[in-house]
């Protein structure tokens, strides 16, 4: 099951995940592009946080069904969802991976995680950031990036989630911080509260459903209708 999640972890001791974690907040702080420090944060201070998503998942019974088949979202299984009809939430997130030309292979391995399923699950936090930006409709600038971290803490309380935010209001400027402080912060604390438990839904199963439709069932409403 590990190859299931990117290759081999790598265990550590109390010590060496701490120094692993100020180690890769510091770096991610200097380069903010560095994705697998960003990674290596969110695991080494995350693991209760991931722990309680995992209870969540389990109580879920769409949760349960993401753990018993551990889904990937990669290149190879999702590229189905160019497919679909143009209002679909499926045809939304090749919008959005297309337009930017992303692929959903870049992300990095997890490393730091002790357990099978404890992988899994910071797998998939890392795999479903995409489709979370499609269905909140966030645009992938610093104040976008920041607006989703608010609401991924709020669903998951992942502390590298707060560092994020923080590390990216410093590089504001004034006129962005502004409108993320008056706009976007606000929206994404309601956002992120009033949202489903969006760990435990099984994106991959809703392609083909209306976009508008499966937001309102989830009870998302965009950033676009907002700020």
């Amino acid at each position: 099951m590990c190859s299931m999640v990117g290759g081999a972890r790598i265990r550590l001791n109390g010590w060496q995940r701490a120094a692993v974690a100020v180690g890769s907040a510091v770096g991610a702080l200097l380069d903010p592009r560095r994705a697998d420090l960003i990674a290596a944060l969110g695991e080494t201070t995350g693991k209760p946080a991931f722990e309680r998503v995992l209870e969540r998942m389990k109580q879920s019974p769409e949760g349960r069904a993401v753990l018993l088949e551990q889904p990937r979202v990669l290149s190879s299984k999702v590229g189905h969802a160019w497919d679909f009809p143009e209002n679909t939430f499926g045809a939304a997130y090749a919008k959005f991976m297309g337009s930017r030309n992303f692929s959903p292979d870049d992300r990095p391995p997890v490393r730091f995680m002790e357990t099978d399923e404890l992988a899994y699950v910071a797998m998939r936090a890392r795999e479903v950031h995409d489709f979370w930006h499609t269905l909140f409709d966030l645009p992938t600038n610093l104040i976008g990036e920041s607006a989703l971290k608010v609401i991924e803490f709020e669903q998951m309380y992942l502390p590298m989630c707060l560092m994020a935010v923080i590390g990216g209001t410093a590089r504001f400027n004034e006129k962005q911080r502004k409108l993320f402080f008056q706009h976007y912060f606000p929206w994404a604390i309601r956002a992120g509260a009033q949202s489903t438990d969006l760990m435990c839904v099984y994106y991959e199963r809703h392609f083909h459903e209306d976009l508008e439709e499966v937001r309102r069932k989830w009870g998302i409403i965009p950033v676009s209708k907002q700020a």
